[in-house]
């Protein structure tokens, strides 16, 4: 029988992706607090389709939520993988604030709007500039 190596820690299954700084920080309605957990920790994203496990490279592909009747396009944050609404779609990632930066940078032309854990249980929203500045402070 194998021995499992001493460091060896298991990775957690997606749907317990968690950042507990972040929901502390929703919770209070904090901005402040809201900008340091993002600067500093990790977010959970819901994705279309998940990238392969055996390629750490290939995160997947992420959802965003297009408005229909004004094209208007946001992307959604969660603390917790519980909290994504079971109506999108079930893959989720964890991703780091130097992902986020990356990806707000490169989709900053389409994205008006980000939401962060849209159906609560502490719902925030904020302009993708402010998480930008917050991101880059």
């Amino acid at each position: 029988m194998a021995k499992k190596r001493a460091g060896a820690r298991k990775r957690p299954a997606p749907q317990d992706f968690r950042s507990e700084a972040l929901a502390q920080a929703l919770e209070k309605q904090d901005m402040a607090a809201v900008a340091l957990a993002l600067r500093n920790g990790n977010t959970v994203v819901p994705l279309i389709k998940p990238g392969p496990r055996d390629n750490p490279l290939d995160g997947g592909e992420v959802w965003t939520y297009r408005d229909a009747g004004t094209g208007e396009v946001a992307l959604l944050l969660f603390s917790d993988a519980k909290h994504k609404p079971a109506n999108l779609p079930p893959g989720v990632g964890i991703y780091s604030p130097a992902w986020l930066r990356a990806f707000l940078t490169t989709h900053r032309e389409t994205i008006t709007t980000v939401f962060l854990d849209i159906a609560g249980p502490h719902p925030m929203q904020a302009p993708p500039e402010e998480l930008l500045k917050a991101l880059e402070a």
